[in-house]
């Protein structure tokens, strides 16, 4: 039966006309109550709190791994090689790197083709997961009016399924330092550190950018532009130190060169990345997923008009 007065008061109300159901027990109530609110959230009338979006995200795992099966599958639909197209274009764009910079510009880096790959593939991850995170949201956006799901759903299977394209994406590497004698290291264990690290970068931005363009369709052209330049600007494909001084300003402040910096140390210098670069990595990647998720959340309530 039901002691809490508050709650009778409500039920009563609201079941007036249902007698049999006043045997129902307060928990009962409560969940009823509680299913209430979240459908009004999820309606787009109300910003949720960050508690009662874990709430929700745990209560929806299922459709969680759902839509992350579907994007791995969809990805590698009637695909002969699967997962190995992953590796496809950064190996291209190693073999062309290797020609400019060490034929061209004459500066030697032993064994050029894993310094660049230990830090494209955090760099892969991370335009893949943003891009593809503000696509997904614009693809779901009639799943969403018909789903009573929480929105960062979408953002974090597209992160997620990211991930783990980034975990199978270390086997051909792993590979490739075998087949040209390049030195494997124990120090390889860090980097599952490293990998969340920069997932939880990676949705903070997702959630950002995925937003903005639900309101601004151009931003995603324009996000796309705008990696490109990211990408150099980001000492993926050459070392910092062949950078004049006068223009290391623009390139020390960028947040991308500690994540991708915590995935090459352990890779190519077989080393565990310093104290200092890890604390700057996790303090960029908290500060990207508060701000991400502020915008998001400030955003959201208005989504269904323009999805």
């Amino acid at each position: 039966m039901i002691h809490n007065p508050l709650l009778f008061t409500i039920y009563r109300r609201r079941f007036a006309r249902r007698p049999a159901l006043l045997m129902t027990t307060t928990d009962d109530i409560a969940t009823s109550i509680a299913e209430e609110r979240r459908e009004r959230r999820f309606a787009g009338g109300e910003a949720t709190g960050l508690l009662e979006e874990c709430r929700d995200l745990a209560a929806y795992r299922h459709l969680l791994r759902s839509l992350v099966v579907r994007d791995l599958t969809v990805r590698y639909k009637r695909s002969f090689i699967g997962f190995l197209w992953t590796m496809l274009n950064p190996l291209l764009l190693m073999i062309i790197f290797v020609i400019i910079f060490s034929e061209l510009f004459r500066f030697k880096i032993v064994h050029y083709d894993i310094y660049f790959l230990s830090a494209y593939i955090g760099w892969n991850f991370f335009a893949q997961s943003t891009v593809g995170a503000m696509a997904s949201l614009g693809w779901n956006g009639q799943l969403m009016k018909q789903v009573r799901a929480p929105k960062t759903i979408f953002a974090l299977a597209t992160t997620i399924s990211g991930l783990v394209n980034l975990v199978l994406s270390m086997f051909p590497l792993l590979l490739i330092m075998w087949w040209v004698k390049a030195p494997i290291r124990i120090s390889i264990l860090f980097l599952p550190i490293s990998f969340v690290v920069l997932a939880m970068f990676t949705l903070g931005v997702s959630l950002a950018v995925s937003s903005i363009s639900v309101f601004f369709v151009d931003v995603r052209e324009m996000y796309t532009v705008g990696l490109t330049a990211l990408m150099y600007l980001t000492p993926i494909i050459y070392p910092l130190d062949i950078i004049p001084e006068k223009f290391l300003w623009v390139v020390k402040p960028n947040p991308l060169r500690y994540m991708l910096e915590t995935i090459r140390a352990p890779i190519y210098y077989g080393i565990i990345p310093p104290m200092r670069t890890v604390l700057l990595a996790l303090g960029c990647s908290v500060g990207a997923l508060v701000v991400g998720w502020s915008i998001f959340r400030r955003l959201s309530p208005r989504f269904y008009a323009h999805l």
